[in-house]
């Protein structure tokens, strides 16, 4: 079986390798970057980061300890950095979570960060590049960043030749605004085309939001789903369609995550309203997938025929389409097509395993992408068609080169690395489902899903429902394994999600098991 390429990061090999190629470079700028260094020596020597040896959460004395640190107002005088570094390192670092570092967090889907992606992560905050503008004759990092975000492409099996609006963004949430913010754009002006007498094209990004909708004789838009991530209603308010008009289409009750097509033509249909259609590739409870490769096309053909917009969420889904093995049919199935959509949110800092926070987007149409979120003339324009500026594709103009460690990891580990990662998270998700299966104590969730066809998530509840009701908190309480809790058709459930790269199926099921095996029967071991 194959292994993550390091056990465990070097702090000190870092260190080792950063201060002889650094400084002489640097010259007499060489001083932030030295202090920096020094910096790290102390983290590596004052905090254990062995992930043996630590729990997913800090103690609540630490805790404790870490608030009653904090000041309760600015020091006229500041500390200084040795008192500052002493504070960190004693107080607020063992108050902090393990979350991507220790293999048995399986709360949300967190992920866990590679070394090459720390390593690379280090020199982002070193030379602290503000990367807005494609400027390659004064810094490699829009380059870099191309790159990364083609290499992502490439990953992931979608075509850079067609989904030729691509950047990142600050995760899954920014990435699902902007999804919808051009699919604002684009189904008003398309709507404007099919119900509206005016030479004018409605432009929402030129004209407003009232406005363009009134010239385009539309009442309202609609977003259309089935279980979406509640971030799709977060962004549905900050662009101003209103979480009223995200509009769920559940196929059944059995599988509320599936899409209803003939609902969503019924609602496509509707003279005076503009519509996106929002596919969840990934539910974030079960992790189950909304469409199939007919649905997809289908979807597809519906789009084009009443003028929506196609916007695939699948913040942790995509990854899926790394897989080839018919174990993993139902899992392929699944995210089958999704290039067919106008646009698709993706999380680098999940199943990528690279450090918060790092999302990306992809689109058809970075005409619309550049139309919603150009810069006025105060920047400079795109110095570059190939490569259009950063500022020009999205929320934010100041940014944090995220790229550079999905740049690493992906160079350091590569396609197959990364396949043989994620076929053993879904083995892992698949022998603790296959236990859960076949416990008179748990019951696995959905009803009637096979342990076989689980992606990464594992949903299920304790059969018993006064242990149901703590069962989250009995479990997190041992301090060997961290999951989190959430509702099932109206039932708390509780969710283990596998996601880091330090995923081992022996080490891990047999742990899992025997904490779900301690809470029903105290005196099991392995």
């Amino acid at each position: 079986m194959m292994r993550s390429p390091v056990s465990r990061f070097k702090l000190d090999c870092l260190l080792a390798t950063l201060r002889p190629q650094l400084q002489p470079q640097l010259n007499c700028s060489a001083y932030p970057i030295t202090m920096s260094l020094n910096m790290l020596a102390d983290f590596a020597a004052s905090v254990d980061l062995d992930v043996g040896s630590i729990s997913p959460l800090p103690s609540a004395e630490a805790i404790l300890r870490a608030e009653r640190s904090l000041p309760s107002s600015l020091p006229s005088q500041g500390l200084g950095l040795d008192l500052i570094r002493k504070h960190l390192l004693e107080d607020i670092a063992p108050a902090l979570n393990r979350e991507s570092v220790n293999p048995n967090y399986y709360g949300f889907v967190t992920g866990g960060t590679t070394d090459a992606a720390l390593y690379a992560d280090w020199l982002v905050s070193a030379f602290d590049q503000n990367v807005q503008t494609f400027a390659p004759t004064e810094s490699i990092a829009g380059n870099v960043e191309d790159a990364a975000l083609r290499m992502l492409q490439q990953l992931l099996d979608i075509d850079a030749s067609i989904f030729t609006g691509r950047t990142f963004t600050s995760g899954a949430t920014a990435s699902n605004t902007l999804g919808l913010a051009l699919g604002r754009e684009y189904s008003v002006q398309i709507s404007g085309m099919r119900f509206s007498a005016s030479a004018t094209q409605a432009s929402i990004a030129r004209q407003g939001l009232i406005p363009a909708c009134l010239r385009a004789g539309i009442q309202r838009i609609q977003v259309l789903s089935s279980m979406p991530h509640s971030s799709l209603a977060k962004a549905a308010s900050i662009i101003g369609l209103g979480t009223d008009n995200v509009m769920l289409l559940p196929l059944s009750e059995a599988e509320p995550w599936r899409l209803d097509l003939n609902a969503l033509e019924q609602h496509l249909s509707k003279r005076g309203i503009a519509s996106i259609i929002s596919v969840s590739a990934g539910e974030v409870n079960a992790g189950a997938f909304a469409t199939t490769r007919d649905d997809m096309e289908k979807i597809r053909a519906l789009a084009d025929e009443y003028g929506a917009w196609v916007h695939v969420d699948a913040a942790f889904g995509l990854q899926a389409r790394l897989l080839s093995k018919p174990q993993y049919a139902s899992i392929m199935a699944g995210v089958a097509a999704l290039d067919l959509a106008d646009s698709i949110t993706g999380d680098a800092h999940k199943l990528l395993n690279v450090p918060y926070d790092c999302g990306f987007f992809f689109t058809r149409h970075l005409g619309i992408q550049k139309q919603v979120f150009q810069n006025g003339s105060a920047l400079p324009p795109d110095l570059s068609e190939a490569v259009p500026s950063a500022h020009n594709l999205g929320i934010e103009n100041s940014r944090r080169l995220r790229a550079l460690p999905v740049y690493a990891t992906l160079v350091a580990y590569g396609r197959d690395w990364y396949r043989d990662l994620l076929e053993r998270q879904i083995s892992l998700a698949r022998k603790v489902a296959e236990y859960i299966s076949q416990s008179s104590d748990y019951e696995l969730l959905p009803r009637h899903t096979s342990a076989a066809n689980i992606y990464i998530i594992v949903l299920f509840r304790a059969r018993a429902s006064d242990l149901n009701s703590h069962l989250v908190q009995r479990l997190n309480s041992a301090g060997t394994i961290y999951v989190t809790g959430t509702q099932w058709e109206n039932r708390p459930a509780t969710r283990i999600a596998v996601s880091t790269w330090r995923v081992d199926l022996d080490r891990d099921s047999a742990l899992i098991i025997k904490e779900l095996e301690a809470i029903v029967r105290p005196k099991y071991s392995v």
